[in-house]
């Protein structure tokens, strides 16, 4: 398969003359056409995929990859099929997380089919499309758009218990591209931090989501108090219970907590599961928790 081309484009270059209103008319239209044509295949992979979830954070840097991640393994240890797709096109950790970083998507008929990373868990991320993991993609808004809608629209799933999204941090251009392409979805987790400066942004995409009309699966607080690898014992190092408070004043679920500890970097670093033997217990009883709540919330409605 061909490698994405990271340097910066001109989105309208190539469309014809500028001072020709029939030739940009043309343009358009045939841009629509090719959209709803996108849109149709995408609705199409989508309904054999019985549960869509998407996982999103008001900000960067509170574990949302991870808390993907480790969601997606446990739901596959428990004999679910599960897809675990990687939308964030400038920090795509998912392969590195999932221990297939180098990996190249196979070609299939109509569209490209999604890497095995597990018995029960397949990947698909910009991550293994570019010519080098160290590459940054270089690209305007519309090209990053249009490259998440083919992105999400060209993957063979086939069928699946689960697609578990990890978007973009944030409620910007590229986290509304998904939402809107995965209309039918069954919902939003928002991960957190327990301090207020993460959960500020937490509200914002909450809000995001009841804007979209999307349900909201509910709030994961993620490093809620160090685990000490010796001991055990738990220190509030960001302080705990915020997310919990938060979305209590929300009015949306709370899933549980998520501990901080240092073999969870390790693991994720090496591309094992934080959800197997190597993992703290700790650590491992909590995405446990956190998968069962997942799936009463998506199975039962509130």
């Amino acid at each position: 398969m061909r490698d994405m081309d990271p340097t910066p484009r001109d989105p309208d270059e190539g469309s014809g003359c500028s001072g020709c209103g029939s030739a940009g008319a043309s343009s358009a239209a045939e841009a629509q056409m090719q959209a709803q044509m996108q849109q149709a295949r995408l609705d199409d992979r989508l309904s054999h995929i019985k549960r869509q979830i998407l996982v999103m954070s008001g900000k960067g840097g509170v574990g949302k990859s991870t808390v993907s991640a480790s969601l997606a393994w446990s739901l596959a240890r428990k004999g679910h099929q599960v897809g675990l797709l990687d939308a964030d096109l400038h920090g795509p950790s998912i392969p590195l997380m999932t221990g297939v970083v180098g990996a190249r998507p196979v070609a299939m008929p109509n569209g490209i089919g999604p890497v095995p990373a597990d018995e029960n868990l397949w990947v698909m991320s910009m991550g293994f499309l570019t010519r080098s993991a160290d590459e940054p993609l270089i690209w305007r808004g519309p090209l990053r758009s249009s490259a998440l809608r083919q992105l999400v629209a060209d993957v063979e799933w086939g069928d699946l218990d689960y697609l578990i999204t990890d978007l973009p941090p944030g409620t910007g251009d590229e986290a509304l591209t998904v939402a809107q392409a995965m209309r039918g979805a069954d919902g939003v987790i928002i991960v957190s931090t327990p301090q207020e400066a993460s959960l500020a942004d937490c509200r914002k995409a909450i809000n995001f989501a009841h804007a979209l009309d999307l349900p909201v699966v509910g709030v994961v607080e993620n490093m809620s108090g160090f685990v000490c690898p010796h001991c055990g014992e738990a220190t509030p190092i960001f302080s705990t219970g915020g997310a919990r408070r938060m979305a209590e004043e929300m009015g949306v679920r709370y899933l549980g907590a998520i501990p901080l500890a240092p073999e969870v970097v390790t693991l994720s670093d090496r591309g094992k599961p934080v959800v197997g033997e190597d993992a703290p217990e700790a650590a491992r009883n909590a995405f446990a928790a956190l998968a069962e709540a997942v799936i009463q919330a998506v199975t039962t409605p509130s």
